[in-house]
């Protein structure tokens, strides 16, 4: 059997590949369902964020027909995705988790977001009943490693994120925020973290926009923001020097059409956008408008890439984490067949000593002297427990197998007997 980690990122495939292969929460546990059904496909869990969809599979397929599930599952072409797609086996694929969950392998180098979404990966697919012991160990594992990665490097420190970066943009085109009002769309993690970051900023006024009303408004009494459903957006787009959303709506909320009356409006005041969301919030058209400012999640990276830098020295200290993480991981799956052997053979072994144990309690019972007993247990237990490796050991001697005799000497701890006086 061969773990797997497959897909397609920010750094192998455009925004407009990637939309097409995104999971909605809501379609995720059919499709590890889906997949699952497949008599290749043991365990699965698939991680879906706005830079990456990633396939966690332990099975007998290869990569190459867990990218044709991908394929179908999404509707999209083969070789379109065959074209940018990568794929990890065994070890490399552990490799592969640890270095995401570290955030080592994100748009912004060390953020700390991805982790949460590993496990929310995870908890879908114990939900859906897709995940075994070995999808189950290695995310352990893994989690494990991205703690201590967290702790043990400066690899969050001076935080970074997309939402950061969408405000730094924002802080280009509109040097004085505390004049501006911001709407966001959406109220999930990610919006949560833009609407901080504008607040540190003294923005005058947030509108947070939201398909369930509640959520939105959750997240507007702990900033002092007004809160609206998704319908009410066109009501208030007018009065938005900047539109930023991150929604999991699998079609665009927000259209050229609706973007240009609220223009006229405006008498067209300029108005910054930032679309975090994969698939697109905001149709690629509004774009082309004279007056707006468009960017998506890909734009941010000049913003994120300043960033790096600063975080590379803890980067080359959390791969040595990682690294050693790896090595336990494979040392653990190499070890993992003798496991049930050592339970054969403690087995095994328990079934003598007991019917031998029943043997001296009945010589007890029969008058024999107590230290006799003991004595025929000892021998008997001793004959009984090296019979078949004595056996085994003579047959290998009289065929030449060498390498066998020294493994049991190794395995007993004899030494070796042609040693010099």
């Amino acid at each position: 059997m061969t773990l797997i980690a497959l897909g397609i990122n920010h750094t192998t495939a455009s925004l407009d590949i990637r939309e097409k292969v995104a999971f909605s929460p809501s379609q995720l546990e059919q499709a590890l369902r889906s997949a699952q059904a497949s008599e290749q496909v043991e365990e699965i869990a698939i991680l879906s964020t706005c830079n990456r969809t990633e396939v966690y599979c332990q099975g007998s397929l290869d990569h190459q027909a867990l990218l044709q599930w991908l394929a179908s599952e999404k509707q999209a072409h083969l070789e379109e995705l065959a074209a940018v797609h990568y794929a990890h086996q065994d070890d490399d694929a552990a490799r592969h988790m640890m270095t995401v969950a570290s955030g080592l392998d994100s748009l912004v180098l060390g953020e700390p977001q991805i982790l949460g979404q590993m496990k929310s990966c995870y908890a879908v697919a114990r939900e859906a009943g897709t995940l075994g012991s070995v999808l189950h160990d290695a995310f352990q594992r893994v989690f494990s490693i991205a703690k201590k990665v967290r702790s043990e490097t400066a690899i969050g420190e001076n935080p970074v994120s997309v939402a950061y970066a969408a405000v730094s943009l924002a802080q280009q085109i509109f040097s004085d925020l505390k004049q501006d009002t911001a709407l966001l769309i959406g109220a999930g993690e990610t919006i949560e973290l833009v609407a901080r970051h504008l607040k540190n900023q003294g923005i005058k006024k947030l509108i947070v926009a939201n398909r369930t009303l509640e959520n939105a408004r959750h997240l507007a009494s702990e900033l002092g923001a007004d809160a609206i459903l998704l319908a009410d957006i066109p009501e208030h787009l007018p009065a938005a020097d900047i539109v930023i959303s991150s929604t999991a709506s699998q079609l665009p909320l927000l259209g050229k059409g609706a973007v240009e009356a609220a223009l006229k409006q405006r008498k067209h005041k300029p108005m910054f956008m930032v679309d975090i969301a994969v698939p697109r919030d905001i149709e690629p058209q509004v774009g082309d408008l004279s007056d707006v400012y468009l960017y998506t999640v890909d734009d941010l990276k000049e913003v994120i890439d300043e960033n790096k830098k600063s975080r590379e020295q803890a980067a080359e200290i959390a791969r040595e984490i990682i690294e050693a993480g790896v090595e336990r991981f494979v040392h653990d799956r190499r070890a993992q067949p003798s496991v049930e052997l050592i339970k054969s053979l403690r087995l095994k072994t328990d079934v003598l000593r007991e019917n031998e144990l029943q043997k001296s309690l009945k010589l007890l019972e029969s008058g024999v002297e107590p230290e006799a007993a003991l004595k025929q247990l000892a021998r008997n237990l001793t004959n009984k427990f090296l019979h078949e490796p004595s056996t085994a050991l003579k047959r290998a001697s009289a065929e030449g197998k060498n390498d066998v005799v020294q493994e049991i000497r190794d395995l007993f701890g004899l030494g070796d007997n042609n040693q010099d006086d």
